[in-house]
């Protein structure tokens, strides 16, 4: 069930959290000079191509690594992530390390202009050591000849030259920051987070251009299915958050607020669980800041809500409670619990509707743990008692008001 952070399911934003197009598409070039790199730098590039999560929108299940195919779609059409093995003809076996640089600073590559599907946005800020030893890392891989899979878009998007005048209008060299401080931890957590992890890609509201709006960074993305909340410090503190927790949540993929599902399971998965301590307390540091709010305490159940609430509490009893405990305490290894959990305290009913009528995959973490499948009930219940249920999980254990309506349900569907 429910947790920190979401990236999208399935529709994404014009810029998404992940590289598309990043490579093919031109005639084919003679490879680059051989690399001499050091087994250091491969290491760190390995490292470091993991905190980027590379691997998210570069490799497909059960595919050949970073060998491209993953499809994600948008409201503008839809995108795949391309081959960055070192093949010479679909990969990046021709590019140099400069070529690569342009493309992770300035969004073009030796045959097009990206499309700010691949986060230019963020990854600019990247350095030019890290993205050097990022190539180095891919050059090493096993070549996979691999075809592109073109863009598929609307039009006027599919006119690819138009993204330079996107760029001239919209791109900038830095991002904002939601949270304040000067500790080395700050600084290197705000690193991971707005260069390397990209986060405010799914974790920002967009304008009317797709554009991530300044004034509003990492206050919560809506362009998905599931939408990336708000992980401002005070929206994690309202929702329980501590530091500490965050590293267990980054590291582990799950914590007392809930697990990681939806988008932030690969991000977990392939990406944070890998950071090492420091870069975990980094993290955490730079999302609450150098002074983070106190973690508020659950609000308390206002009294006559219970009878208020009657029918959702038989709805849960009937199809939630053995997997969710009857009072909400969750089992081990096969569903989270619910008391206290971050989803339930968003002010935002959008994902906790989303995933009681979608249903949420199985999510496996690190060592043995797990989540089981969590089934869909859209076509179990109809939209007023898939809002009781929702109110009635939002107010005993998320400390938030019987909101939700039928007709926002039905929007949802």
């Amino acid at each position: 069930m429910p947790s920190i952070t979401t990236r999208y399911v399935a529709p994404v934003a014009f810029a998404a959290a992940a590289a598309f197009s990043l490579a093919g598409c031109g005639e084919q070039r003679a490879s680059a000079a051989p690399m001499t790199s050091s087994p250091e730098q491969i290491a760190r590039g390995r490292y470091l191509t993991r905190a980027a999560d590379c691997a998210a929108c570069h490799t497909v299940p059960n595919g050949a690594p970073f060998a491209g195919g993953v499809k994600l779609e948008s409201p503008y059409g839809a995108f795949y992530g391309t081959n960055i093995t070192p093949d010479p003809k679909h990969g990046i076996g021709t590019w140099s390390a400069d070529e690569f640089y342009a493309a992770l600073h300035d969004g073009v590559t030796p045959n097009h202009k990206l499309y700010p599907a691949m986060p230019y946005t963020s990854y600019r800020q990247m350095t030019r050591e890290d993205s050097d030893a990022i190539y180095a890392y891919l050059r090493s891989v096993k070549p996979a000849p691999v075809p592109n899979i073109p863009a598929d878009l609307k039009f006027p998007y599919n006119m690819r030259f138009t993204v330079r005048f996107w760029d001239m209008l919209l791109l900038k060299n830095t991002l904002p920051d939601a949270s304040s401080g000067q500790s080395a931890d700050w600084r290197r957590g705000r690193y991971l987070a707005n260069a390397l992890g990209h986060c405010a890609e799914c974790h920002t509201p967009r304008g009317a251009l797709g554009q991530m709006q300044d004034t509003k960074a990492l206050q919560g993305g809506t362009l998905g299915r599931i939408g990336g909340p708000d992980i401002t410090p005070a929206a994690l503190a309202a929702r329980g958050w501590t530091g500490e927790d965050l590293q267990v949540f980054f590291g582990k993929g799950i914590a007392k607020q809930g697990s990681a599902f939806g988008e932030m399971h690969p991000v977990v998965y392939l990406s944070t669980q890998h950071l090492d301590g420091g870069d975990l307390r980094a993290l955490a540091t730079y999302l609450l800041g150098d002074a983070p709010p106190a973690p508020a305490p659950l609000a308390a159940i206002k009294a006559g809500d219970a009878a208020q609430l009657a029918a959702g509490r038989n709805l849960y009893l009937d199809s939630c409670a053995g997997c969710h405990g009857f009072d909400g305490q969750g089992k081990p290894h096969v569903a989270v619990p619910l008391n206290g959990n971050s989803t339930l305290r968003q002010a935002d009913p959008r994902n906790l509707v989303v995933s009681m009528l979608d249903g949420l995959a199985a999510q496996p973490f690190t060592g043995m743990e797990r989540m089981q499948a969590m089934p869909g009930y859209s076509g179990t219940y109809g939209d007023q008692q898939i809002a009781q249920l929702a109110n009635y999980l939002r107010v005993t254990w998320g400390g938030q008001r019987a909101d939700v309506t039928a007709d926002g349900v039905k929007a949802l569907r």
